[in-house]
């Protein structure tokens, strides 16, 4: 049997009774049609069982559908599952993602970039902090951040100071003695800074006795375990008898203390209660699953993706307006009480 031929733009012209030039504007630039004459020819593709070539609309328009992703790291559980949660906005946009791990180092970001828009992407998701915003508003394409400094960028953010509230409020309602929080050294330009305010406020509002602890902790198990190590024996020693109500900033953090404490005393003590920051998997799978400030990270990646898609969109129309400003969507953190705090 025959291989069955490929339906081209001159079958749906001569089937349309439209130009091939009219074809070519309906899939590279549908808006110059009247909607009629677009109905028109998208029925003509289902009934000539039309399959699209992607290769050669590339070729024609430059528009690849392809978006560029820069993140961190995948140690984190965070950024894993927030990963995933970007690839499964394909189902709903259409778009095909392009990843890169960062690794903190300025240029070779920069090379990550420079090989993404050799790639022809259209648009770019950036969780990484290493580039400043300003730089990153002057490439030739889209930007939308998640959880970075975003003066001069579109972003979407948790509200983490409302998070730091909540985790810490979640603590004093169990009567603690004292209040710690454990985080790595943050500029007060990242929307993450926000959760050692929220933590800060609430002591000082009611008077709480606390501690800040700050740690680089760096993106593997092998650098945050000895740091963990060396802070757990500070809170042993320091505060030996007193009820400890410890808020860490994400939960793959949290997961490494409580691993410590259940390793130590076959248990997580009566003295000790953990709140973590991020409701990845990690916080319900850990050995007792963590009580944690949830940041709806499917909400936050659709959002994004949702936001970014807008911003290319508005490109591919004959009279673009593009952004006079940047647009920062705030998405509300969700309290998860579990094993750690509600012994």
């Amino acid at each position: 049997m025959a291989p069955k031929k490929n339906v081209t733009f001159s079958d749906i012209a001569k089937y349309t009774n439209f130009s091939k030039t009219t074809i070519s504007r309906y899939f590279n630039n549908p808006d110059s049609l009247t909607l009629e004459n677009q109905q028109i020819i998208a029925d003509a593709l289902i009934k000539l069982n039309y399959k699209e070539n992607k290769v050669a609309r590339i070729l024609a328009n430059g528009k690849t559908e392809f978006v560029g992703i820069i993140i961190p790291d995948l140690y984190h559980h965070y950024y894993s599952e927030m990963l995933n949660q970007i690839l499964s906005t394909y189902e709903t946009f259409g778009y095909k993602f392009l990843v890169f791990i960062g690794d903190k180092d300025e240029e070779t970001e920069r090379n990550y970039i420079q090989e993404l828009l050799s790639y022809k992407i259209e648009g770019m998701i950036i969780l990484s902090h290493t580039i400043p915003s300003e730089e990153l508003a002057r490439l030739p394409i889209p930007i939308v951040t998640i959880e970075r400094e975003d003066q001069y960028i579109s972003s979407v953010n948790t509200d983490n100071y409302m998070g730091g509230y909540q985790a810490t409020g979640l603590l004093a309602r169990h009567r603690c003695d004292i209040f710690i929080h454990i985080n790595s050294p943050t500029s007060e330009k990242i929307p993450a800074y926000g959760r050692i305010r929220g933590f800060s406020d609430f002591c000082r509002e009611y008077n709480l006795e606390h501690e800040i602890i700050l740690r680089e902790f760096g993106h593997s198990y092998e650098s945050a375990q000895p740091q963990f190590v060396t802070i757990l024996e500070h809170l042993n020693s320091s505060y030996a008898g007193k009820k400890k109500g410890i808020f860490v900033s994400n939960d793959t953090h949290a997961n490494v203390l409580l691993n410590l404490l259940v390793r130590q005393f076959g248990r997580l003590p009566d003295d000790y209660l953990i709140v973590g920051f991020d409701n990845s998997p990690i916080s319900r799978e850990a050995v007792l699953p963590i009580s944690t400030i949830g940041q709806q990270i499917d909400k936050l990646a659709y959002e994004a993706t949702s936001l970014l898609v807008e911003q290319m969109n508005e490109r591919k129309k004959r009279n673009p307006v593009p952004l006079d400003h940047p647009i920062h969507k705030v998405i509300t953190p969700v309290l998860f009480r579990r094993e750690t705090t509600e012994k």
